[in-house]
């Protein structure tokens, strides 16, 4: 199949005006002012209007409890896993899985499997090793074997720090599991990224920044995500990213309710303050923890109720930096395309460019809204609905 979306408000991520783009056998070929293609009449040709809508790649949601999470307020509150749907109707395309509080019940071989069952129904799928705890619990007998023998594996995580869940690791066995994820990843030719879980305790980043002063491991190791969960948290991943450190957003689809429950910082709000503290731009990324456990506790540390997180967060943030915020949307949109392909070394993802993957999202110019998605050359949702299924989603 050949497709030509013609006529479209183009972000690559950056504004490239109005082309038209030209895709064939799941790759991206060209984009160009006008493309035209001689009949022909052995291969089918799918042209698409792009008048009044946005082409803009394909979301990459780097921090995704595929497999569910939760489980903080007993068995009946550990969270499904994600449907194929789920993802393709927030617009992700490119999915990193991971585990969390319950890395008992949910383990590693169960996690790749779901990642190779989303890959099989279209997505394109990653995942970390590990969950909360250290020590890490590898597929196979290390953090290094399992990052050189497992496609899927790019990375550590989620690892907690400074929360009360945590298995409270030492600073040295914090750093042992980073430097096998550093050597593991360039063995493999993988980011070999630790993403860690930000609590709300008082050591926040402290290891982070102890490692980076104290040893050789370069500040580009570590993706810290819940950066903006409250604001001493925030200002302190502000002062990291301005050495050079990666930071990921937590998304939500009710900041107003966290920002007024917990202090967390609105994407929008985190994104202008990281602008006007002049960080390096390609060094944030957001996430949606999606189908993880949002729980709520007290003073105590009691827990006393639970959300739980969605993909569709995404696109509802992108909308409010944009429409809300006055955030350009060439920046706003980095968060969730190429900055966290570049920063994964998900090669061919997360951009529009000759040679890239044909992950794409074709939004409404006016109010952002979700109209189309194609993942791999294929289209999966059409006109807001989807149009491929996961095998055992109701059609």
């Amino acid at each position: 199949m050949i497709t030509i979306i013609k006529n479209v408000e183009l972000y690559t991520p950056e504004k490239q005006g109005k082309k038209d783009l030209l895709v064939i056998a799941g790759q991206i070929v060209s984009f160009n002012d006008n493309i035209e293609l001689p009949a022909l009449s052995a291969i089918p040709v799918d042209i698409i209007d792009g008048e009044g809508k946005i082409l803009v790649p394909g979301f990459v949601d780097s921090h995704v409890h595929i497999l569910g999470g939760g489980g903080e307020g007993g068995y009946k509150t550990r969270t499904p896993e994600i449907k194929f749907t789920d993802l393709t109707l927030s617009g992700v395309t490119t999915v990193v899985g991971c585990l969390g509080t319950d890395g008992i019940t949910r383990d590693m071989m169960s996690l790749v499997a779901k990642a190779r069952g989303l890959e099989e129904e279209g997505l394109t799928s990653f995942v970390y090793t590990g969950s909360y705890q250290i020590p890490v619990k590898p597929l196979t007998t290390s953090i290094m074997k399992d990052l050189l023998a497992i496609d899927k594996i790019i990375g550590v995580g989620e690892i907690a720090l400074s929360d009360h869940r945590s298995s409270q690791p030492t600073f040295e066995e914090f750093l042992k599991v980073v430097s096998e994820a550093r050597v593991g990843g360039m063995l493999s030719g993988k980011a070999g990224i630790v993403n860690i879980h930000l609590g709300d305790g008082k050591r926040t980043i402290d290891y982070l920044i102890k490692a980076v002063e104290e040893t050789e491991i370069p500040i580009t190791q570590f993706l810290p995500t819940h950066i903006n969960r409250n604001n001493e948290v925030f200002t302190k991943c502000i002062a990291y990213a301005k050495m050079g450190g990666y930071i990921d957003f937590t998304g939500s689809e009710d900041s107003d309710f966290w920002e007024q429950q917990d202090g967390e910082i609105k994407v929008s709000k985190g994104i202008k303050r990281l602008i006007d503290a002049g960080v390096n731009l390609n060094n944030f990324t957001m996430s949606s923890d999606g189908q993880g456990s949002l729980p709520l506790f007290n003073d105590k540390k009691e827990y006393i109720g639970l959300q739980v997180g969605s993909a569709l967060c995404l696109l509802k943030e992108i909308k409010d930096c944009v429409l809300n915020a006055g955030i350009p949307l060439e920046i706003a949109i980095k968060a969730i395309t190429d900055n966290p392909a570049r920063i994964l070394k998900l090669t061919k993802k997360g951009r529009i460019a000759e040679g890239f993957d044909a992950d794409l999202c074709l939004l409404d110019s006016e109010t952002l809204n979700l109209n189309a998605v194609m993942a791999k050359g294929k289209w999966v949702v059409k006109n807001g609905e989807p149009v491929v299924f996961g095998t055992f989603e109701i059609k």
